[in-house]
């Protein structure tokens, strides 16, 4: 009981004094952080990066490509091999064995 109070006292003695310098300091952080992004160093990179991503696009889209029909390819032979190791050696099929 003693720990929920001071938790809870914690929160409210927060709250206060969060409350009291809250606005000002909000609105002083969002204006650095305004006057940060809008920089012209800020800019420059992003549109830098812009430009690097839209280069670099088609290369991505191919390798993701290959490399996503080589772990199909890959998939269908795990899959032919299991079947090919569960086919019975007599040539008769697993359905008509148990009939």
């Amino acid at each position: 009981m003693r720990g929920k109070l001071m938790l809870v006292s914690g929160l409210a003695v927060g709250y206060v004094l969060g409350s009291r310098a809250g606005r000002e300091r909000y609105n002083q952080i969002a204006r650095a952080a305004d006057s940060f992004w809008h920089s012209r160093p800020v800019q420059r990179q992003m549109h830098q990066a812009g430009d690097l991503a839209r280069d670099k696009a088609p290369d991505v889209v191919d390798f993701v490509s290959d490399n996503v029909k080589r772990a199909m390819r890959k998939s269908q032979a795990k899959k032919r091999a299991a079947r090919s190791r569960r086919a019975p050696s007599n040539g008769v099929s697993p359905q008509s064995a148990t009939n």
